[in-house]
């Protein structure tokens, strides 16, 4: 898993000040799954990628490249 996108993801979320839990579950997903894409043990599918994005108000280049 890319670190860039990992730490792109987290400084996302606490920009807009969000805790893990809050995002799994706009997500619907558990905790842990989210905790995993930050972390860098697993990775979004493509649609979970283009959620994360509307969550954060950023773009999918923005959230992946920074």
């Amino acid at each position: 898993m890319d670190k860039l996108f990992c730490n792109n993801l987290k400084e996302a979320r606490k920009a807009c000040g969000f805790t893990q839990k809050q995002v799994a579950n706009k997500l619907s997903v558990v905790e842990s799954c989210y905790a995993n894409w930050e972390q860098g043990r697993t990775e979004p599918n493509v649609d979970m990628l283009r959620k994360l994005a509307k969550i954060f108000c950023v773009s999918l280049d923005e959230l992946i490249n920074g």
